[in-house]
């Protein structure tokens, strides 16, 4: 992507109409789900142009920590710029919204890490489920003051 075209990177509010996109990516999210995200303003679509390149959406932990539960580029608009856009966007509306910090979390096993890490993000505890029915590698935390 060029710089003419970064210029394009936009981060939009999720819409009910969105929800085929983001069932493609999120499977597991049902539509009662993802109505909820849409009408709580914590559901994004990152798009180039008109078309949507990628989504994210938050929670808040304890009523006032922002957590992004899930950032995704789709796979032919990774490398390009638009992951880091998003989480600028993301960052600062939760700067304008009063918030202090940020938080997020990925598996020890993914790549993301050193994403997140690049974008200033400090590691800040870890979660490990093993013997027990959700079993997966070690969870990561990262946080950001803003």
């Amino acid at each position: 992507m060029g710089q003419e075209n970064r210029a394009t990177l936009t981060l939009r509010q999720a819409e009910l109409a969105d929800w085929a996109f983001w069932q493609a990516i999120e499977p597991h999210c049902k539509a009662e789900q993802f109505e909820k995200k849409t009408q709580s303003g914590q559901a994004f679509l990152i798009c180039c142009g008109q078309k949507p390149a990628g989504l994210m959406d938050y929670v808040l932990l304890w009523d006032k920590l922002p957590f992004l539960n899930c950032l995704f580029v789709l796979p032919e608009s990774r490398g390009q710029g638009a992951g880091r856009f998003a989480m600028g966007a993301w960052e600062k509306e939760m700067q304008k919204a009063g918030y202090p910090m940020v938080l997020l979390s990925t598996q020890a096993d993914e790549e993301a890490q050193r994403f997140y890490r690049k974008l200033g993000y400090r590691d800040c505890g870890c979660l490990i489920l093993d013997r027990c029915p959700l079993a997966q590698p070690a969870e990561l935390f990262f946080c950001k003051i803003l």
